[in-house]
């Protein structure tokens, strides 16, 4: 298994000791772990620009004038997949990783064993069975969770994908998007596909989503999509007794 790891702090004999720690994590764990290691969060950024394929992100959250809190969460902002971890003198900035979903807070000076364990479980969450779709935007590939898709909406030469959070455009014919999907995600009309696991009611003529919005349904997929509604929440609930 492989995973590309950044490591964002500014004093450098803390960047050299967390690096060392990682790779004996990696040898001990048997994992490929790529690092690259930056002195700013201004330097993340700008290689991140073009580089957003990260599994993890180990911030330092005291860093000059665009700390580690404020770093994550313009990551957030189109990057939920990415285990973040905050490395901080301070016990009291802990109550603000909720709001990026941090995965953990190591009080410095960091124990090899404590981020080992850490590390491990940034792991277990990347390779949950949950489906990830990688889209290509403007040459770069962005990788969301399946499950955070409501819909996707088609247009001339493109699609705009709506999330949770936010929408983007992709320039690729729905038919094509249509592929990437596993059967939590189906056609309702020609320009839409939407995502079952959104889906809080079905009429005649729309899916109603659990945001209330209204996705519109053709009457001749209307029996199709009803019973690929009712056969998703019944392996659901299988999974879950």
């Amino acid at each position: 298994m492989k995973y590309k790891i950044a490591i964002c702090d500014d004093e450098s004999i803390e960047l050299t000791l967390l690096s060392q720690y990682v790779k004996q994590w990696a040898k001990q764990s048997n994992v490929l772990a790529v690092i690259d290691t930056f002195p700013s969060s201004e330097a993340f950024l700008f290689h991140y620009a073009e580089h957003k394929d990260y599994d993890i992100l180990m911030l330092d959250v005291e860093m000059g004038k665009l700390n580690g809190i404020d770093l994550a969460k313009q990551i957030r902002k189109d990057n939920t997949f990415i285990q973040i971890i905050f490395i901080t003198g301070f016990s009291e900035f802990i109550s603000e990783g909720y709001e990026v979903s941090a995965l953990h807070y190591l009080i410095k000076p960091v124990k090899a064993e404590k981020l080992f364990s850490v590390l491990d479980r940034a792991c277990i969450y990347l390779n949950k069975t949950e489906p990830v779709v990688l889209f290509k935007i403007d040459g770069e590939n962005i990788r969301v969770k399946q499950n955070e898709i409501l819909y996707i909406e088609a247009f001339a030469h493109s699609v705009t994908v709506y999330t949770m959070t936010t929408s983007f455009e992709v320039k690729r014919s729905i038919t094509e998007i249509e592929t990437l999907f596993d059967t939590s995600c189906i056609r309702c009309h020609r320009s839409y596909i939407v995502n079952l696991y959104h889906a809080k009611r079905i009429t005649k003529t729309n899916i109603i989503l659990d945001n209330e919005q209204s996705v519109p349904l053709s009457r001749n997929k209307y029996t199709a999509v009803n019973q690929a509604y009712i056969q998703f929440y019944k392996e659901i609930s299988d999974e879950t007794i």
